[in-house]
């Protein structure tokens, strides 16, 4: 039995997966994985997720250069949320973001609305190739 099968994917063959960076704690992203993008992750230590638009792998950082380099992969006690500590490279400090911030949370909640706390550290126009 693979390590893999000890994972509780869901029906379309997915897990949820939290990038934490391993420096400052901060929560970066949220993403899905599907069976062999968790394998390449913890073979070549580099996130690689499984996009759900895109319906195919995605290599963080594969347009953008902000790669994750992964130090830890853990999963939690019902055995369906993995978490990634990562260093976020790329740009100082690391842009998770496609909307071109630190953190993809970025938004709080200000009374009954969200409202955009963290800055944008590089346009996103620069930072992404156009079709």
């Amino acid at each position: 039995m693979s390590w893999l099968d000890d994972i509780h994917w869901d029906r379309d063959g997915l897990v949820p997966v939290i990038a934490q960076e391993v420096e400052s704690n901060d929560v970066l992203m949220f993403a899905f994985m599907n069976r062999e993008a968790l394998a390449l992750t913890a073979e070549h230590r580099q996130a690689v997720y499984w996009s759900r638009s895109r319906q195919r792998l995605w290599h963080k950082g594969e347009e953008s250069g902000h790669v994750q380099t992964v130090h830890d992969i853990r999963l939690d006690c019902d055995n369906d949320v993995v978490l990634l500590k990562v260093t976020q490279l790329g740009h100082e400090p690391g842009i998770a973001c496609h909307t071109g911030r630190h953190s993809c949370f970025y938004q709080r909640l200000d009374g009954a609305q969200w409202r955009a706390v963290d800055p944008v550290l590089k346009d996103p126009a620069a930072i992404y190739r156009k079709p």
